[in-house]
């Protein structure tokens, strides 16, 4: 380069990128063809701080794009705007400062600010600092003054001469005019008198000429002061803004990092000024970073795994976003593929969760596609292992810096705890570290919180409320600190560090800030360190890798460690003795002295008792078990709710990832077992597939090994994938999965109908021999066979379930023999939770499939075996279970006194053993039963608990099933509980939620009810999107209440959609009404659809058959239903059938606008409880299906 551009300085792009500098520090030069070079790429001039630099380009360089919106800074504009506001009302300098860190987004804000600013009679100056500016004396103002004279268009300094003459001819005289020369570069004759003053002097004649010009320039337009890295603004100009905003009405907007050292006397005074604002940034929030990495990328969605690596790693700092995509761009790990329609994909299990976020609603139109109109998505490369990548080295750089800065004994903090991991406990951390004292590593971190290398968390709930926000800008009021004494702001820095520490001891959770850091930190290891380190953090987990004490301390997965041997440390017989009695094994003289509290079954239950009277019994019994639960004083009510979520978070994963990296392959893939089947608890679908992924490719690297134990962990493996297929819908993979983990459990389901005879025949004389043997105690099977039957039965009670589902007849006896299977393996277990269940599981297939003669007996067993339980530890447990499944067929059936019987008690319980998993479901149940019946006040009671238990614990599942409810009450109820637009919001800000996604039957009734909502409004292009979303999620077939729930309301939304179609006169109108008639008629057919969901179907089929002329059928189906209803005490469906009935047969008519009319004058709740409504005014607020038989089309 020195040969081919003699006599200035050059660089290449790689040194222009990495300089730091601005852009107007260069100028690119023309190419040159150079001997043995390629291609050079850009060649660029380094100016340097020359005149040219200081004239005309040291501007902030304004590359905003129209379409590329500024993502997630609305919170900072606003201060602009409001800041804006003021300065042009009160005619007063204001001054607005933005304070982030590097890479957060400030040149971004003064751009889109400067864009903002331009306004009639406005002046707009924008320009970027950098470290050289702070050394330049007065260089900031210079800029100024340079822009409002008008100099920085001059292209000589003849032509800059004479501008400056005209401008300041009548603010000063001829011979000060070279005082000039040195700061704008002009050769004015220097005059006696300036050359015998001091340099001071010089400088207040200076300033004053300047306040002089801007006072006369703000007469004329106002001035808008725009500095980039405000942080290198010198001294002098530091002092001339104090004085000029004082004097002069100006508009200054800076953005500056954090001050190294205490900012100048001049800048605290700015700082602490009536009229300044100070911001300091937050980070930008996850869906603005993913509605970016679309934009960037250029693609209508990402992979759910690139989403949550570039949230994670980035912190919602914008500048490590890109810094990641483009590591991962050059390592080719993103794959750009064609959108594919999800209706045509066919689902296998390394594509089930091939889930794409997409950026959010507000953001679609900016998306640039393709010339073809091709959407294209941007996946990973297959085989690619996100969490093993090294960070790019421009944010190892960052790292590092702020490691160097730190004082050797928090090196070494920090580097320990990125052994440990992101997240990790201060126990764990004390372990590992060496030589330290407890009150040394308090000290540290407090300092480390301080500083802001790590957060601190009390509890696992804290830490997942934090991860789901950014940290948001906020205002500092510097003016009110300032008010304090000096002695006493150093008192309170004192008192805080102190405070700090006491917090850092009350929280046992510590996170890094940043993942960058802990994955430069744990570079920073040799191997051999990293090895002994890893072995000395599973060593001291491995201890509490189970579930909870209010667990009982068990396995995930029942009895595991019994049947793999996978420990590091020693067992002692004290551990063997807790582990045993954790899974349910009490001494001879316990279970003896529980069971004489409880009453005998020959007074509870005698045969000459009537079913009404055996109903009283049993809700006697769960009153009395209540009583003795609130006022017994032993040890029966746990003193705390499940931590079993903070246990895996804690404990279970970090360990197997420690053992990953010690290649313990066999011990790593017991534990992601584990965690997979503890996210299946958790009802986390992804997080369950994401590690059963992980467990596939240790089992592939095991292949080898042949042994009971490894033979065992597959099958567990198959299990589970058979769970995470069923609860997704997808019953054919789920079924191959269950059959497959039956297999390898040595207990193979027939695949013909011959076995089917022979194994049927085979399980009814073992069930036989089972019930005859009950009673007769004997040995209990061993650890590992239990571990063996525990699976058998989840795969049993899966596969009588999927096989329900099908119409074909021969799939019954399938169904028949799964769940007679079912309850012969539970007997086999000797375990009174899985008999007890096993007897509710075949008493409900029964009733489902008609067999009415079964059903009572076996519901009659499981409550005799309640009787025989200890009113302790599992044993109450156990009451809670079959007072929430009873309450659960109970309902399902349609009888919904006793549902709400059953499911009050299963509340009282589940409340009072602090159990929130359960207590919400029983309160989803309740509130459904309640719905049907029209009990109103007891139902909003209800939904208060399910609000208060969704706030308190964080949990989505819950909230959404509470706006689902309360899109049901808006829509069948006719009153408002929680309004339209709320229920609306919610949807739309938690759509995306991986817990809601994968949980298809909540998330298809959302979309269905609010396309419902739309449709009866005739908005047909909202109607259409939330419909078309649903529509993906009804293939996805789950024998769940909620799909069904979902479904229902899906339909309800085609039978609306097939109303406009006949009033249109389309010509497949008469197609879609018989296809939607007999979806109807074969939802009714199916054995696991609930008879608590006819009266709405055969409500909807009447409808159907009316609008298709069919008066006869629609009869037929319209007094089915209101028997039904007559039947099952359903007042919400009777009171809407009897109103439908009058209008379909009645001579008026119905306005196109009534249900709008209706919508708008909607009660509120208060309305209705203060009485001021009364509940028949709200009974008539249904929506009427219009129609007129008169005038049918067809």
């Amino acid at each position: 380069m020195m040969m081919y551009y003699p006599g200035i300085v050059t660089c290449d792009s790689v040194t222009y990128n990495g300089s730091n500098l601005p852009a107007y520090f260069f100028k690119e030069l023309p190419k040159k063809v150079m001997k043995g070079v390629g291609d050079s790429g850009p060649i660029y001039q380094c100016l340097g701080l020359n005149e040219k630099v200081m004239f005309g380009m040291a501007y902030l360089i304004c590359n905003r794009n129209e379409g590329y919106p500024l993502l997630g800074r609305e919170k900072e504009i606003k201060y602009f705007m409001c800041t804006m506001k003021e300065f042009l009302i009160s005619n007063c300098s204001q001054i607005l400062m933005y304070e982030g860190i590097s890479g957060c987004g400030k040149s971004q804000i003064l751009m889109e600010i400067e864009y903002l600013a331009q306004g009639e009679n406005h002046r707009t100056i924008a320009i970027a600092l950098t470290k050289v500016s702070f050394h330049q004396n007065f260089y900031t103002i210079q800029i100024l003054m340079a822009n409002v004279l008008g100099l920085d268009t001059c292209k000589h300094y003849k032509e800059r001469q004479s501008n400056l003459q005209s401008k300041v001819k009548t603010l000063l005289d001829d011979k000060f005019y070279c005082l000039l020369n040195d700061i704008f570069h002009v050769q004015f004759p220097i005059s006696r008198e300036i050359s015998k003053m001091s340099t001071m002097r010089k400088q207040k004649h200076l300033e004053a000429l300047f306040m002089k010009i801007l006072e006369k320039t703000v007469k004329e337009e106002r001035i808008i002061f725009i500095i980039d890295e405000a942080q290198f603004v010198d001294k002098a100009s530091w002092a001339f803004m104090e004085k000029l905003i004082q004097s002069v009405p100006i508009f200054i907007i800076m953005a500056l990092s954090p001050f190294i050292d205490n900012p100048c006397a001049s800048a605290s005074a700015i700082m602490k000024n009536r009229n300044t604002t100070y911001v300091t940034l937050g980070a930008v929030q996850p869906t603005d970073i993913r509605n970016k990495v679309c934009i960037d990328l250029n693609v209508s969605s990402i992979s759910k795994e690139l989403d949550a690596y570039l949230v994670e790693g980035s912190c919602g700092i914008p500048y490590y976003c890109e810094e990641l995509l483009k590591n991962l761009d050059n390592h080719r790990i993103l794959l750009f593929q064609q959108k594919e329609s999800e209706e045509k994909t066919n689902v296998t299990w390394n594509n089930m969760f091939r889930n794409l976020t997409k950026p959010t609603g507000e953001f679609n139109i900016f998306h640039i596609s393709k010339d073809d109109g091709v959407e294209e998505v941007c996946n990973l490369a297959s085989g690619v292992r996100l969490r093993n990548l090294s960070p790019p080295s421009s944010l190892k750089e960052i790292s590092l810096v702020q490691l160097d800065s730190m004082s050797l004994s928090h090196q070494m903090l920090v580097r320990c705890a990125a052994i440990i991991g992101l997240t990790f406990t201060t126990e764990l951390l004390f372990e590992i570290l060496p030589c330290w004292n407890m009150k040394m590593m308090i000290k540290a971190l407090a300092t480390l919180v301080e500083s802001n290398i790590f957060y601190c968390f009390r509890n696992s709930k804290d830490l997942r409320l934090a991860l789901k926000h950014n940290v948001t800008s906020v205002e500092v009021h510097y003016r009110s600190l300032s008010l304090k004494p000096r002695d006493r702001l150093a008192r309170d820095e004192q008192e805080e560090l102190r405070e700090m520490e006491g917090e850092v001891i009350e929280c046992h959770i510590i996170r890094f800030c940043r993942p960058m850091m802990q994955k430069t930190a744990y570079e920073l290891w040799l191997k051999d360190q990293k090895i002994a380190m890893h072995l000395k953090c599973a060593r001291f987990l491995e201890e509490n890798a189970h579930r909870c004490d209010h667990c009982r301390s068990r396995d995930f997965i029942p009895f595991h460690h019994f049947t793999v041997d996978i420990r590091l440390n020693t067992l002692d017989m004290e551990t063997i003795k807790k582990m045993t009695k954790s899974h349910g094994y009490q001494k001879k003289q316990e279970i003896i002295f529980s069971k004489a509290e409880m009453p005998k079954i020959s007074e509870f239950l005698s045969e000459d008792l009537s079913p009404q009277e055996i109903k009283e019994k049993i809700l006697s019994f769960f009153d009395l078990i209540i009583t003795r639960m609130r006022t017994s004083q032993e040890d029966i009510i746990p003193l705390e709710s499940c931590q079993c979520e903070e246990i895996l978070q804690m404990v279970t994963l970090p360990l197997a990832h420690h053992f990953v990296a010690l290649e313990e392959n066999n011990k790593a893939l017991y534990y992601f077992l584990e965690i997979a089947s503890a996210y299946l608890i958790l009802g986390d679908n992804y997080r369950a597939y994401l590690y059963l992924n992980e467990g596939e490719r240790l089992l592939k690297i095991l292949k080898k090994e042949k042994s009971w134990s490894q033979t065992f962990e597959s099958a567990t493996f198959h299990t589970l994938k058979g769970q995470v297929c069923f609860n997704m819908g997808h019953m054919v993979l789920a079924k191959k999965m269950l059959r497959k983990a039956l297999k390898l459990l040595n207990r193979i389901f027939p695949y013909n109908f011959i076995s089917l005879v022979l194994q049927s025949h085979v399980e009814k004389n073992r069930h036989f021999y089972f019930l005859n043997q009950q009673g007769q105690e004997g040995p209990p099977p061993e650890k590992k066979k239990l571990a063996q039957l525990y699976q058998q039965t989840t795969c049993l009670s899966l596969l009588w379930q999927i096989y329900s589902l099908n119409y074909f007849f021969h799939h019954q006896y399938y169904g028949n023999l799964a769940a007679l299977m079912q309850v012969n393996t539970a007997l086999e277990t000797q375990n009174d939770y899985q008999i007890i269940k096993a007897f509710l599981d075949y008493s409900l297939y029964h009733q489902l499939t008609g067999y009415q003669g079964m059903w009572f007996k076996y519901e009659i067993m499981a409550m005799e075996h309640i009787l025989n339980l200890s009113l302790k530890g599992e044993g109450i447990e156990i009451v809670a279970h079959v007072a929430d499944i009873l309450g659960y067929n109970k309902f399902i059936m349609g009888h919904l006194d006793l549902a709400i019987e059953l499911g009050t008690r299963a509340h009282k319980m589940w409340a009072l053993l602090r159990n929130p998993n359960k207590h919400y479901i029983v309160l989803c149940r309740l509130s459904k039963s309640l719905f049907l019946k029209s009990r109103h006040k007891q139902l909003i009671q209800v939904l208060g608990w399910l609000w208060d238990l969704s706030v308190a614990e964080e949990h989505i599942f819950s909230k959404a099933f509470f706006y689902f409810v309360c899109l049901d009450i808006l829509l069948y109820a006719g009153f408002i509980y929680r309004t339209f637009e709320e229920c609306l919001e919610f949807i739309c800000q938690n759509e995306d939620n991986r817990i809601l996604k994968f949980q298809n039957g909540l998330l298809l009734g959302l979309y269905s009810c609010i396309a419902v909502w739309y449709a009866r409004l005739q908005d047909w292009e909202n109607f259409y999107k939330f419909f078309n979303k649903a529509k993906t999620l009804v293939q996805r077939r789950t024998p769940t209440v909620l799909y069904y729930e979902g479904i229902i309301r899906y339909l309800e939304g085609q039978v609306l959609h097939l109303q406009k179609q006949i009033e249109e006169r389309s010509e497949n109108a008469q197609d879609s009404g018989v296809e939607l008639l007999k979806n109807l008629e074969h939802l009714v057919a199916q054995n696991t659809t609930g008879p608590v969901f006819y009266p709405r179907l055969y409500h909807l089929m009447a409808y159907v058959c009316i609008l298709m002329g069919d008066g006869e059928n629609c009869d037929l189906f319209l007094n089915t239903a209101l028997q039904l209803c007559e039947t099952q005490g359903n007042m919400l469906e009777k009171c809407w059938l009897t109103m439908s009935k009058e209008w379909w047969y009645s001579s008026s008519d119905l306005t196109s606008d009534q249900w709008l009319h209706t919508v708008l004058n909607l009660p509120t709740w208060d309305n209705i409880a203060s009485g001021k409504i009364s509940i028949q005014e709200v009974q008539r607020n249904k929506f009427l299906m219009r129609v007129n038989i008169l005038d049918n089309p067809f």
